[in-house]
Parts: structure tokens; sequence; C-alpha cells
């Protein structure tokens, strides 16, 4: 194999953190270069939604520790703006040039914005990156009235913040209840409730018509049901969409995130491999074994975490490469539960209720496709969870097999 001289990590991320670890570890010796957006070095994100906007002294440092071995150059605050395959180079924005060998894509997720073309006034904020965080944590101050748009975990963890700080929360959920489409009916029913009794407004089947502003600055919310909602501070928790935009024109498919082969590699439009680039994280889309290999775009941290990893060994053994076989998931806090996952539960067709003692503030539920278990749940029931985690994985391994791979057409180098 040819072992590349100068690797590029674009996404000062967790994913592109525990990449350019695994290439040191794997033995890489090269020049590694880490190109970031954000002026920070990588940074926790679960953190923000929750210690850094209810700390009540000086928000916590959400810096991940960096190994001194790593030996990087760092070239933070300079997004990419455009990638060459056939050169194989990476464009900044303010002009420079980076040319590699090979390629690590780790740039993450944006926040997704209020559809339209005009921006919403000043006070209808995101939370996605750091300075966001920082900057809503200044909003969120006792007796402000403050909206959260959307009903997923985000929306949830930063309701519950909110209130948390001493806010007049108003949760708005365009479906019948909270994380419905993520977790469904019974885990939803549940998280009402936690909402509800923390004291939260918590309207469903409800969107935003428009947002009012008197001089630039937000004053109320025009609803779905007719009514107007006087607010402070609105926050969007609308989901998240792929960084791709600095893509265009590349030749890679990134209709829904970076289109990836079962090791991470990424896809040109023609389904052949680009060579010497591999994807993780976020923005990677990739074909999950629990899925029958389908493409997935997975927004959790182990998976930021395991893909980072699993994308260094790619570039590290190319001619045996293996499988990407991560078992998803996810956890969240609100008003005091502790919620775990494992798998997918989003694509279960069948929910089963192992366990359901609301007074004890204790739920468990199995997520199952044709009859196969896909994914569980627990609420105050965390050390369950390791016996779906063992079975979600055997699947994997059983859908991936351990033979050694095919390797995929490759276009031209």
């Amino acid at each position: 194999m040819t072992v590349p001289a100068e690797l590029v990590i674009v996404g000062a991320s967790l994913a592109g953190l525990r990449a350019a670890e695994a290439l040191r570890a794997g033995g890489f010796a090269g020049t590694l270069t880490i190109v970031g957006a954000e002026p920070h070095p990588p940074y926790d994100r679960p953190p923000l939604s929750k210690q850094v906007l209810t700390a009540t002294g000086p928000p916590p440092d959400t810096t991940l520790p960096v190994r001194d071995d790593l030996h990087a150059r760092w070239l933070l605050g300079r997004p990419a703006a455009g990638l060459d395959i056939e050169h194989r180079t990476v464009n900044l924005s303010d002009g420079t040039a980076v040319p590699y060998d090979a390629l690590v894509i780790t740039t993450g997720a944006v926040a997704r914005s209020w559809p339209g073309h005009r921006p919403p006034p000043h006070g209808v904020l995101t939370l996605r990156g750091l300075d966001d965080a920082l900057r809503l944590r200044g909003e969120l101050r006792p007796g402000r009235r403050t909206a959260v748009v959307g009903g997923g975990f985000l929306g949830s963890e930063v309701a519950a913040a909110a209130r948390a700080r001493g806010a007049h929360v108003t949760l708005l959920v365009a479906a019948e209840q909270p994380l419905l489409g993520a977790v469904g009916t019974e885990v939803g029913a549940h998280v009402a409730a936690l909402h509800r009794g923390a004291g939260i407004d918590l309207r469903t089947g409800t969107t935003v018509e428009a947002f009012e502003a008197e001089r630039g600055r937000l004053v109320a919310l025009r609803l779905s049901d007719g009514s107007r909602l006087p607010a402070d501070t609105a926050v969007l928790a609308l989901g998240a969409v792929p960084a791709t935009r600095w893509l265009a024109g590349a030749g890679l498919d990134i209709r829904a995130g970076i289109r990836c082969d079962a090791y991470l590699r990424a896809l040109r439009q023609d389904g052949t491999v680009a060579p010497g680039v591999v994807v993780a994280g976020d923005v990677a889309s990739v074909p999950h074994p629990l899925a029958g290999g389908r493409h997935l775009l997975l927004g959790h941290w182990t998976n930021a975490a395991e893909q980072g990893e699993a994308a260094a060994r790619t570039l590290l053994h190319p001619d045996r490469p293996e499988p990407f076989r991560g078992v998803p998931s996810f956890w969240s806090d609100l008003h005091g539960a502790r919620i775990r996952s494992v798998g997918l539960p989003a694509l279960a067709d069948t929910v089963r209720v192992v366990e359901r003692e609301p007074a004890a503030g204790r739920l468990e539920v199995a997520y199952e496709h044709q009859g196969r278990l896909v994914g569980a749940l627990t609420i105050g029931r965390t050390a369950r969870l390791a016996a779906y985690r063992q079975e979600l994985q055997r699947r994997g391994n059983e859908a991936t097999g351990r033979d050694r791979p095919v390797p995929a057409r490759r276009g031209p180098r």
C-alpha cells in the first residue's frame, strides 16, 4: 500500500479529532492538518444544551483533550470553501489551497434555519455550536418569556434548561407529542408529562406562522391556531442539515449528506469511490446493517467518535478495510430523568413496552422491525441497555459478515 504523506482533516470536530488520534495511534507519521470553520479547538457538543445553559456559575469548559503527540497543524477559523478531487486540494475561504494525499471530511451539520427569504428578527436563535450556546445562555434569565420551536431531543433539552434557569417556557411541537417521530408515542407521552410537571407550557399540534418584531427585536410569535404568543426569545430547534455546501461542484454525491460505502469511503455521483477520501460523523450518509443496508445520517456522539476511528482505519489499511458496524446510542437528561437509547428506534414498526412505572419515573421500551430488534430506550433503567446493545451488535456483525470485504469499484485516479 502507498502510505500518504499529507493527510488533511476538514472539520475540527469530535469525529475529526478521533480520526486524527486513530491515525497517529495506527502509525501515521506524515503531515497532519486539521481545518476548522470555527475559531475553537474541538469541543464536546452534548453539554451545550445541558451544562452550558444550566450552569449557575461560569459555563463549563467543553474543550476536548488533545494528546501531546498529535503533532497537527491547526487551521482554525478558516472554513473550507471548495474541494478539487482530481488535484487533491482543499480550498479555504481565505484563498489558501491545502494539498492532500488523503482526506477525512468531518464537517458535521448546521442548524436548520427558518424557511423563507427574510431572516427572523433579533431574539430568534438556533443552537448548534459553542458560540450559539453562549449567546442563548445570556438570553435565558428568570422571568424571561422563552418559546422553543421544535419537539425533538434538542428542543426538549433547551426547554428544560430554560425552565431550570427560571424562564417562562412555551414548547411548540408540530406533532401530537414531543419526540414522536424519533421514539414513538409511549416515550413521547412520558416526556410530555415531564415537561408539564416542570411548569412548561407544552402546545402540541402547533406551528409558527410568523414572528412579530418591534425595532427589529422579537416581541411575539403568531401560531397556526390563530393565537399570539408574546416572547422575549425564541429558539428554533428544527433539526440539522449536513454541512456540504462547500462541496458543490466537487463531484461527490451530496444529495443527503455525503454518500459513503460501508467502509466510509466517499462516493462520487456515479457511485464510484472518490480516491483517498473518507467521511465520518454527522455529515456521513452510511449504509447501516440494522437498516438493511439503507443509507442513514446519524447525529449521535458515539456515532461520530466511532466513525472517526473507523475512517482512519480505512485510510491506514485500504487493501483490507472493515465495514462500519457501530451501534448508535444516545442519551438525554430532562428534568432529572435519565433517558438512554441504543439502536435505531425510528425504524420500528412495533413498539413493545417492557416496563412502565410513571410514579417511579421508569420506562423500558423495545423497538422491533418485522419481528427483529432494532432499538431500545430506557428512562431510569440505564443498566438494562447492555443486553440490547449486545443483541444489536450481534445482528450488525451477522449482516456485514466477517469475511474480507470486496472493495467497491473505483473511479479514475
